[in-house]
């Protein structure tokens, strides 16, 4: 595995990356809320609550909490601003901070935060989809932060990015090599783990990443007459 450190793509158009930053700092609070200092117990049942429940959302299972007050639809956009842990947090952040400001850059501060909810959304009905009974709860913006991905590979594939591989190994490579490579291992995993319950939902990355480069790839050309490219 590797941590990402920093791109070779200036910005062209905005002048800070706002929405990027934003994003960042709610996530950080919510966690802070919910999470930081919160027991076992009770970080489970805010999971259950705000979390994606893919038994519940298919209506294979009754709520897990007995009751059911945040709509299910809801869910979907919430459970990306939850995380289990600090490490969850902190490398969901960094990915989304290495990579993001350009995709901002591009898209534009409204257009970047619809894209990064709905990778979000797309990433769950993914993880339901391939997983519709489970009663775990899915938390964390990875499934958003891989559409990130998807969109960045798209659209500067030839970027050069600092890297840490095997968090000490310092490597500058190409966004080609790095993403695609993170794409394949996040297909590997899927492969590997489908038919058991695991921590990591692979299958939510899998789908926000593809909805990402779909609909960056789909108005590529555009997207790059608007950063002069």
């Amino acid at each position: 595995m590797f941590i990402p450190l920093h791109d070779s793509t200036p910005l062209k158009i905005i002048r800070f990356q706002a929405v990027t930053i934003a994003i960042i700092l709610l996530e950080v609070a919510v966690y802070l809320m919910t999470g930081a200092f919160r027991t076992e117990s009770s970080l489970a049942a805010t999971a259950a609550l705000w979390g994606v429940v893919p038994g519940e959302v298919t209506g294979m299972m009754p709520p897990i909490l007995g009751y059911d007050p945040v709509p299910e639809p809801f869910t979907l956009i919430s459970y990306q601003f939850l995380h289990g842990s600090w490490w969850h947090l902190i490398s969901n952040m960094l990915f989304l901070w290495v990579f993001a400001d350009n995709i901002e850059d591009a898209y534009g501060h409204v257009a970047f935060a619809l894209l990064f909810l709905f990778c979000g959304v797309v990433a769950a009905l993914a993880h339901v989809l391939v997983m519709p009974g489970s009663g775990a709860p899915l938390v964390g913006a990875s499934g958003a932060v891989s559409g990130v991905l998807g969109a960045y590979l798209v659209l500067f594939p030839k970027a050069r990015v600092w890297i840490l591989l095997a968090a000490r190994i310092p490597l500058r490579i190409s966004a080609l090599w790095v993403l695609g490579g993170w794409f394949v291992l996040q297909l590997v995993s899927w492969w590997m783990t489908q038919s058991a319950e695991t921590q990591i939902a692979w299958g939510a990355h899998v789908g926000g990443f593809i909805a990402g480069a779909a609909i960056t790839y789909a108005i590529r050309r555009r997207l790059w007459m608007r950063l002069g490219a």
